[in-house]
């Protein structure tokens, strides 16, 4: 799996400017990995602003057709249950209800010679915790869907999950907004801040 929307949250010993963590933290990161963004948080709770990821699945040898076959089959059920291998041993469990959007861009077909799927999935974070491999799992096992090749996954975004619009906002879009000069922070979380990053761009939660 690669990602582009990656978060941490840091608690520094004294105060320093959003910028310059953003240089010290870019200058000890490794090669292909870089922190976009440095925010002050200004509220607390700021990790439950986490509440759904965007997931781009690549399917090469899966043509778009057998592709939105298998995901008519997954979103048409009431159970998909997989089982993973966790810390704990084996375990099942549906994934399903963590799913909020699963569809098919078709225009892969014609961008590519080879039948070549590529799927858009929403899924929310849940407790046990969704991957796009399980759903990938869950297309295979409700629609007998056979991939020629592994699947490729990259998560695009996480944040606050808008379901009118079927969009994830970015969840340091509040604490960008407060450390605008002139602006009016209400319940300052003194302390805490945050960043963003991913797989050669990365995204951190900071605190100052």
């Amino acid at each position: 799996m690669a990602s582009e929307a990656e978060y941490c949250e840091l608690t520094l010993a004294e105060p320093m400017d959003p910028e310059r963590v953003r240089e010290r933290l870019n200058a000890a990161m490794p090669d292909g990995i870089a922190i976009l963004d440095v925010v002050p948080a200004a509220t607390s709770g700021w990790a439950d602003r986490l509440e759904a990821s965007e997931w781009r699945i690549e399917l090469p040898g899966v043509g778009p057709d057998d592709a939105e076959a298998a995901v008519a089959a997954f979103l048409a059920a009431e159970q998909v249950e997989v089982e993973r291998l966790t810390k704990k041993g084996r375990r099942r469990f549906d994934v399903r209800p963590a799913v909020f959007l699963l569809d098919v861009a078709r225009r892969a077909a014609t961008e590519r010679q080879e039948a070549y799927a590529i799927l858009r999935l929403i899924v929310r974070h849940t407790t046990p915790v969704v991957r796009p491999d399980d759903v990938v799992t869950g297309l295979r096992q409700i629609a007998d869907l056979a991939l020629p090749a592994p699947a490729r996954m990259t998560r695009l975004a996480q944040g606050p999950l808008d379901e009118d619009s079927g969009t994830i906002a970015d969840p340091l879009a509040v604490d960008a907004a407060a450390a605008r000069p002139g602006a009016t922070v209400v319940s300052a979380h003194a302390g805490s801040a945050a960043a963003r990053s991913g797989s050669g761009n990365v995204s951190a939660v900071q605190g100052l």
